[in-house]
């Protein structure tokens, strides 16, 4: 351990298997000291020890996942109601020190306990974990502990039960001990909140997960506000409150068989439903409806762009009606469509032009997509030689009714665009694919020479912004993406209701999972029905988020204003490629 600053990450709600490739990423990357804080969905996790006759049932007859780990220990139970803690430190290997550090860990635990309410928690000798009543005649466990650490870097951690569903523990025979009940601070008649829990844990942590024993700095940052769980993909969805899109109520004048200030209840429009829920949304991540930049205010002059429609652009326009191609830079509204399109460049948007996911800042139709074209990958390669493009970009909608997310169609992309131009230079910004490892592996193996997937926001404001994503799985395919040994880029939008110091924040975590290019640019509000202009940055405050980005590492930094993650992109590879971030 170390006494450089602990960055804490409460992540709400996250997959086991997405938590599991971000720890690998900042593990493998080997810089910085982190604590993740979070909660599964039903899961049990199998260590390198587990028997598979302590799986007692089914465990997708009871709703949860059975996933192996490279974790210590037997099999185990993670779920709501449950906080896992992830800290991958860098810890001393000299004899005896690992030992050491799990009794380190064992001691956040009960030093957080304590705080809350349930004194007494300890240590049952050779049961590695945290016990009620070690000493009494039946101590029960409250938190399972198992670690691995490996080249001085640690793994896995803690798994403190606060009020899960304790049931689920019935179906396996929980860290291989059978004669020992499991417990949970609920059961032993404490109720605390989870965010009470959370910040004991912190406290306890910055306090005993240190070198010198004086309490280390921490650098936090919370999902959805202080100490807010954050659901995300299909949880994020379900745990909006039904009437999430009340019935309008109008005073009208009498109708056909009502009488006159009858009270009508109509529902509203779809678009204004969406309104609603996302302010009810960005209000729980601490940003207020209604405030901010009005939609008919003036851009201030640096954000102004002049429309240059010359022979170039016509022609590029005229190049992609010929072969029924979509561009992200028409689709979404793009400030440099003018200048990249003068200059003969363009990204292209495949999967079609219809979005399952409904983000609040993006103008992509969200309407049910129809189904891949077979010949798409073919036209946008034609497109590209006739452009002679030294560097093309390919995106796409998120296509989550697709087993594979799309993945194939960009598979398909990379390979006829480089059969029919090899000396292009193939980007792709990439969706999450629901982080399924088939699927990315499917876009990896096409070897595209660079992989971007935009992390878009600041934790706190992750499912406000983006309901159907999760800041942890983004970083997870960023880092899958890096172990592969590719080129990794992602994006950040300011403007949402972030503040600069959970920018760096944001930054820290790209560059922690070896991030090698980032670009930073300015929201604009495609529509009145999409999330407001929080403020305007200024040009000097991007040039002071570069310069701390050049400061954490990265190989190339795009940040301005009109910034967009296809802006100037041939040049952010001719940058990076030499410079790999974390590579001499």
């Amino acid at each position: 351990m170390s006494d450089e600053v602990l960055q804490v990450r409460w992540l709400g709600r996250v997959r086991y298997r997405d938590a599991l490739a971000l720890q690998h990423a900042l593990f493998r990357r080997g810089t910085g000291d982190h604590l993740l804080l979070l909660e599964h969905p039903h899961v049990y996790t199998l260590g390198v020890r587990a028997r598979m006759e302590h799986v007692l049932d089914d465990p997708a007859l009871v709703g949860a996942e059975l996933v192996r780990a490279d974790r210590g220990g037997d099999v185990t139970y993670h779920g709501p109601g449950q906080l896992v803690g992830y800290p991958v430190l860098s810890v001393r290997t000299a004899p005896g020190a690992v030992p050491a550090y799990v009794h380190a860990v064992e001691q956040v635990v009960i030093d957080a306990l304590g705080e809350v309410g349930l004194p007494g928690a300890g240590r049952l000798p050779g049961s590695p974990g945290v016990w009620v009543d070690p000493d009494g005649a039946e101590p029960r466990k409250i938190c399972a502990i198992g670690v691995r650490v490996s080249r001085g870097r640690s793994m896995h951690g803690f798994a403190l039960n606060v009020d899960p569903d304790m049931g689920m523990f019935g179906h396996i025979v929980p860290c291989g001990i059978a004669d020992r009940p499991v417990t949970s601070l609920a059961a032993e008649g404490v109720v605390v909140p989870m965010d009470e829990v959370v910040d004991a844990v912190v406290r306890a942590a910055a306090s005993v997960l240190s070198a010198t024993g004086a309490p280390r700095r921490v650098e936090r940052q919370d999902a959805s506000g202080p100490g807010s769980p954050a659901p995300t993909g299909k949880d994020a969805v379900a745990c909006d409150e039904p009437g999430d899109a009340p019935p309008r109520t109008d005073v009208v004048g009498g109708a056909p068989g009502e009488g006159a200030g009858t009270v009508v209840l109509a529902r509203p429009t779809r678009r204004a439903r969406g309104l609603r829920s996302l302010e009810r949304r960005m209000a729980a991540a601490g940003v207020e409806p209604g405030a901010g930049v009005s939609i008919g205010s003036r851009k201030p002059e640096w954000m102004r762009v002049e429309a240059h429609v010359g022979s170039d652009f016509l022609g590029l326009r005229r190049t992609m009606r010929e072969l029924d191609l979509v561009t992200v830079c028409e689709e979404a509204g793009c400030p440099n469509i003018f200048e990249c399109w003068a200059s003969g460049t363009a990204t292209f948007m495949i999967n079609g032009e219809r979005c399952t996911r409904a983000c609040g800042f993006c103008l992509v139709d969200t309407r049910r997509p129809g189904p891949l074209d077979p010949d798409e990958p073919q036209r946008v390669a034609e497109a590209v030689a006739r452009m002679r493009l030294a560097h093309a970009v390919v995106t796409a909608v998120a296509r989550d009714d697709l087993d594979d997310g799309g993945a194939r169609a960009f598979a398909a992309t990379i390979e006829a665009i480089r059969a029919r131009r090899p000396t292009t230079a193939v980007e792709v910004l990439v969706p999450d694919c629901k982080g399924d490892e088939s699927a990315l592996r499917t876009i990896f193996e096409a070897r595209p020479d660079v992989l971007n997937h935009n992390l878009e926001t600041v934790l706190r404001l992750q499912r406000a912004v983006r309901p159907s994503a999760s800041y942890a799985r983004s970083l997870s395919v960023l880092g899958r993406a890096k172990a592969a040994g590719l080129t990794v880029k992602s994006g950040l939008i300011v403007g949402m209701g972030e503040t600069i110091g959970e920018m760096r924040g944001a930054l820290r975590d790209l560059a922690s999972v070896g991030v090698d290019i980032v670009t930073v640019g300015q929201y604009l509000r495609p529509t009145p029905a999409h999330l407001p202009v929080a403020r305007w940055w200024s040009p000097e405050e991007f040039a002071e988020l570069r310069a701390d980005a050049y400061e954490m590492g990265f190989a190339h930094v795009q940040a301005s204003p009109l910034t967009r993650s296809s802006y100037h992109a041939r040049e952010a590879l001719a940058t990076a490629t030499p410079v790999r971030l974390g590579r001499p």
